[in-house]
């Protein structure tokens, strides 16, 4: 098992993917801002849904989902037509204008990983993939759950936490504020298509 510096090193590395995303966002359109391209990542991702399910996705409310739903709407990126199970909802569809746009987006995001790893080895690269895959499959889909909330260091378990995970909060010791971890991403998790 890893060290606690280790995961404090890990935390602080993990905060700079922030200004990957910003870079990423920068290469967007001016009419694809990044709640817009991520509207159309997840519907080409993931198919036809609800608002409500797209909501999930992006981990924001809804108010905020129908503000990025009406702008890729307005350009005529999608389609809400109404639910055959329920005429009150509406089920968001890519149209033929919307899958170029994320066409161009995923070009565009290809091409600046492809310039600033350009001098990473394919090994390299792979090898940075299954690590990225490996850490999202370890936290699993946080946009599913509600988060745990974790006792204080020296207290006792709540009823019902696994013996391994009482244990593991029991030997977590931070020996002052200014080591403690950093956060390890902005709070927004729509800036870029995947």
């Amino acid at each position: 098992m890893a060290k606690q510096a280790q995961f404090e090193e890990l935390a602080r590395q993990l905060s700079a993917v922030g200004a990957v995303k910003r870079d990423l966002g920068r290469i967007l359109p001016p009419e694809c801002p990044t709640g817009s391209a991520a509207v159309l990542t997840l519907l080409g991702r993931h198919g036809s849904m609800r608002m409500s399910k797209l909501a999930e996705l992006l981990a924001v409310d809804m108010s905020v989902t129908s503000r990025h739903v009406a702008h890729v709407a307005e350009r005529g990126w999608i389609e809400r037509s109404p639910d055959p199970a329920d005429k009150r909802s509406r089920i968001l569809h890519l149209t033929p204008a919307g899958e170029a746009t994320l066409v161009d987006l995923s070009r565009r995001s290809t091409q600046l990983l492809a310039e600033r790893l350009g001098d990473w080895s394919d090994e390299e690269v792979d090898q940075l993939i299954r690590l990225m895959t490996r850490l999202r499959d370890s936290f699993g889909d946080c946009r599913a759950t509600a988060p745990h909330p974790r006792p204080a260091v020296g207290t006792a378990p709540a009823p019902g936490t696994p013996k391994a995970t009482a244990e593991a909060t029991d030997k977590v010791t931070v020996t002052s504020a200014a080591r403690a971890p950093t956060p390890v991403l902005e709070p927004t998790t729509t800036r870029t298509p995947a």
